[in-house]
Parts: C-alpha cells; structure tokens; sequence
C-alpha cells in the first residue's frame, strides 16, 4: 500500500492472472493439509505511523494490521475480486444514489452491535477537516463533502460549513444511503478499503483513547501493542466474515533492518517476510527453495520531487526533473540490485491493472539517456542556476533494498550531472513519512505504491489529485483534476481507462513524480508453517497462514 493506501478507481478492473503468478522459483503458496490452527503467526512488520484510526491510517505498516482488526463493507479476495464482508448488499440504480444494507447481528469485538450509524458517523468523522484525517480524501465523492472538508472550489482551505456530509442517510439499524455528487459506476468498490471501516461510539468520542486500542470488527483484534517492538493480535470470536482465522493470531514484529529480518526466517525465528533484502535477494531463492515466492501485485517505485522546493518550480524545475529522471539507469539497478525481480516503469501505474497501457504519450522522460539528461540540465541552469547544493534522495533504511537502490541512482545522477548527490537516511518508514507529511523535505524522497484494490485510478487521483492525502509533493494542476473527473464520470469502464491514460500524459510533462519500476513481491517462510500466499497487493494473506 505504497507509503500510503488511499483510492478511488473508475473501471471494475480486474487483475490481470497471468501477472499474478510467480515470475520466478519457489512457489504460489503452499497448502493447509493437516494444518495446526492453535500456532501464533510471527510476521515481518514496522510501526505504524499513527495511531490505528481508520480514516488515518495510509501507510503499509498500519495498514496490514488495520485489515486484520477491521471489516469493510466488502474485502478483497486473493485476485482482487471484491468479496462482501458486513454488507448484505450494495444496491444502485443510476451510479449516484446507493442504498446499502449491513448484514444484521453483526457486533465489534466488544460485543457491541454494529449498526448503520456505526458507518455514516465513521465516515463524517473522517471527511471533516477539523478532524484532520490523512484519508479525508476518499470521502471527497460523496455530496457534501466540499461543506465539511474545508476545501474551495479552486483547492485552496476554507472554513467547513457543516458538521456532516448531506449524501449520508441512516434509514433504519441496517440499512443507509448515499448519493454521490456525480455518477460513478465503480464507487463501490472501494468500499473495501480502511478509510471506510465502521467505528464505534466510543472511538468517535475519544479517538486519542481509540487509535491506541482500537475496538475494530475483523477477523483479529489487538490484544497488545509495544510500540517499536511488536502488535499481537489474536482472533476476534465476534468476527463471521469470509477472513477465519486458520491460526491463534499474528504477532507483527517491528524490525529495523530486513536483514535481520531475514536472518530470523533462516532461523525459523520469523514465520512470514514480505520484502527479500537486496544482500540476500540474489540466494534467497535457493536458501528457501520452495518455502520463498516472487509475485507480481499492483505496486510501483518513483521519487517525489516537492513541488514546494524552489530550485524545482518552473520550468528551470520541470527541465531538471526531466533530467534527473533520464540520467537514471533503472535496468542496470534492477539487475544488479535487485536481481530482475522487477521491471522498468513505463508509466505511473501498474502492468497487473486493466486499462495499463505501456505507451502513453511522453513516457520517453523515463528512458536512461545521460548525455540528454546533462543537456536537459544545462538547460535548466541558463533558466536559472543551480545553487550547487546536494541534491538528496529521502529513503528508511528499515525497507529492503532502499539503501542500496538509492546509493546507486544519486551515484547515476552525480556523474551524468556533474552534481553532488547522495542519499539522506531515515532510521524508519514512520519517520521518513513524518517529515513528507509535514513537507518538510529537503530534496527527494523515495516512495511506493501499494494499491487499495485494482484500478488505474488508484494509482493517479490519491497521489496527484490537487489537496489528495498522499500528494507527497503538494501538486496540483487543474487540468489533471479536470481529466481525472472526466473519468470517474465515464459511462464504462475502457472509457473511464482511456481518459485516465490521458490524464497520465499531463503528468509526463510535469513529472510531480519519476516512476522507476512496477513492483513484485519477494518473500518467504519459515519451516513452522503452512498455507503462505500473498494476495494481489503483495500482502500475505495473514488469515490463511496455520502451524504445522
């Protein structure tokens, strides 16, 4: 889920099976046969950035937990195909108006009865600006949000007007309704993802108290949190969704390398990585034979380049990100990194999404070309000089292959442009992201995109949708806000693809971002388990994993 995971999609886009599978060794997973279901699941984590809020949550850390403690009116199935979880259903007639109807008897793990008004209060609470929500956003589609999200017209902040959005009914204890502010075909599917979970009354009243022990409704509940050390989970006896846990729960483990993370899987002492080191990425293969898998999911690597620094503003700016981007050699640092687990971007989505086109408009930016790059830079210079500061590439050393795949572009960048360059590490992803949210960055930073469900917009409106919660960079065109309503509203799904593929050419020319590779899941586990797979995002499907 990228740094983030935060969306809205157009299209009922479906993951493409061939790309799913493994790209190479090991295997899809492994079988339950005669599975232990009283073993605890230790598995690779990292602090959560922020307090476990539904509507706050959009970084991976906290994002796999919030999934596990949590249901959504639908889940998402191993392929990405929507599954329902609390609702009994999800009705419309014209793509604007939705009346949704919860399954009835269902209760959060305290017991308490979930209701309707569990989910209309949830939703208020995370679009209204005052409560400053990171997914704020995904609320954005729904009449009314303008008068409670302190956005203007022209995106700057306003004053909210009302307390709650006038789309948002409750009919009855199951049953409430929503109308869109235009018709949106697909708007239900993302009804799966954290930022719609329900919330307790509780919670809403005291979100400080609940973000630290959240009462959820999935499958797990947290029983303990030590915080930069681990979360355990454990099963929920409420929970009657389609998630049973085939274990006694998931014990994340916060680690600050994936060194030492792996060292732990050698060792039987981890039972699930998510994300193979780059010092063991060549090996890991045949160190775990058929206990390790590579699987292409809906994910992708880029750099973001503020748009808020000065020496990037422009078009001395937009020259010099264009130059950046063409002095850096993504197959040499795909093969020597990262072992051809990977493949070179070709644009700002993913190959696994449908409606993916590998040739939109302007996509040459991304074509190493060092001798162009310098032109491009000098370029810049006559605009406006360079003040030869260095330039600096953000990343968490607690993530597998950052440093490295870092050291090796800013070394590129340095000797196709005759600038100093060197990355600048954080000690942890949740610091890393304290300092973009803040935008508080100095230089680049390094980022990825783990998609909520299957959609081309995920990839786009979340990320540079002017005022979007995970729009690192603070862009904001309105010609790209234009295009990517213009989508939402098309009439099918290949249309809405189009559009947003158009949508994507607007972004090559101002490269708010540089893509650098679409992503595959390197993972493994230990001896002590069985039935491993991951899901189509490149999360294992922790609910799935038994003892031996």
């Amino acid at each position: 889920m990228r740094f983030s995971r935060i969306s809205k999609a157009l299209g009922v886009a479906t993951v493409v099976a061939l790309a799913m599978t493994a790209c190479s060794g090991g295997s899809t997973g492994t079988t339950n046969t005669s599975a232990d279901t009283t073993k605890v699941i230790t598995a690779f984590g990292g602090e959560p950035q922020n307090p476990l809020l539904p509507a706050n949550t959009n970084e991976v850390y906290g994002g796999r937990v919030m999934d596990l403690i949590f249901s959504g009116l639908l889940s998402y199935d191993a392929s990405g195909k929507t599954v329902n979880e609390m609702a009994d259903s999800i009705d419309s007639t014209d793509s604007q108006n939705y009346t949704i109807k919860i399954k009835s008897g269902e209760k959060f793990s305290d017991g308490s009865p979930i209701t309707a008004k569990n989910f209309v209060d949830a939703w208020n609470f995370g679009a209204l600006s005052t409560n400053a929500q990171l997914n704020s956003y995904f609320f954005e589609s729904i009449e009314g949000y303008k008068d409670v999200s302190a956005m203007a017209a022209d995106g700057k902040t306003a004053a909210p007007t009302a307390q709650t959005m006038s789309g948002l009914k409750v009919v009855d204890d199951t049953t409430f309704t929503v109308k869109l502010a235009q018709a949106e075909s697909d708007w239900k599917l993302r009804l799966g993802y954290t930022a719609f979970f329900p919330l307790t009354e509780a919670a809403i009243a005291d979100p400080k108290a609940a973000g630290e022990k959240p009462t959820g409704n999935g499958p797990y509940t947290l029983k303990t949190w030590n915080h930069n050390a681990e979360l355990d989970l454990v099963p929920n006896p409420n929970y009657t969704g389609p998630r049973k846990p085939k274990n006694a729960g998931v014990t994340f483990k916060v680690y600050t390398t994936a060194d030492a993370a792996y060292q732990d899987l050698l060792a039987d002492n981890l039972d699930v990585l998510d994300g193979i080191p780059a010092s063991s990425i060549k090996s890991f293969q045949k160190d775990l034979g058929d206990r390790s898998i590579v699987k292409a999911y809906a994910g992708n690597a880029t750099l973001t380049i503020p748009s808020y620094l000065p020496a990037f503003q422009g078009e001395a700016g937009q020259l010099r990100r264009q130059a950046i981007s063409k002095s850096i050699d993504r197959n040499l640092i795909i093969d020597k990194i990262f072992n051809n687990t990977k493949k070179v971007a070709k644009d700002f989505t993913s190959p696994v999404i449908e409606g993916y086109s590998d040739s939109v408009s302007g996509a040459d930016v991304l074509t190493y070309d060092a001798s162009a790059a310098k032109k491009l830079w000098d370029q810049a210079n006559a605009i406006t000089p360079w003040d030869n500061s260095t330039f600096t590439i953000a990343y968490n050393v607690d993530g597998a292959g950052n440093k490295e795949y870092v050291d090796a572009a800013t070394n590129q960048i340095k000797n196709a442009l005759g600038i100093q360059a060197e990355g600048k590490p954080y000690a942890t992803f949740k610091e890393l992201r304290n300092d973009v949210n803040k935008k508080q960055l100095t230089g680049a930073s390094r980022a990825g995109w783990q998609a909520d469900y299957p959609s081309l917009y995920n990839f786009l409106g979340p990320l540079y949708g002017t005022g979007a919660g995970s729009n690192d960079g603070n862009y904001s065109n309105p010609a790209f806000d234009a295009k990517l309503k213009e989508g939402l509203n098309a009439k099918s799904t290949d249309e809405g693809n189009k559009i947003f593929n158009e949508a994507q050419q607007i972004l090559f020319k101002d490269l708010p971002v540089i893509p650098l590779w679409y992503q595959a899941q390197t993972g493994g586990w230990s001896n002590n388990v069985t039935g491993v797979d991951f899901g189509w995002n490149g999360v294992p499907l922790y609910y799935n994993i038994s003892g031996k």
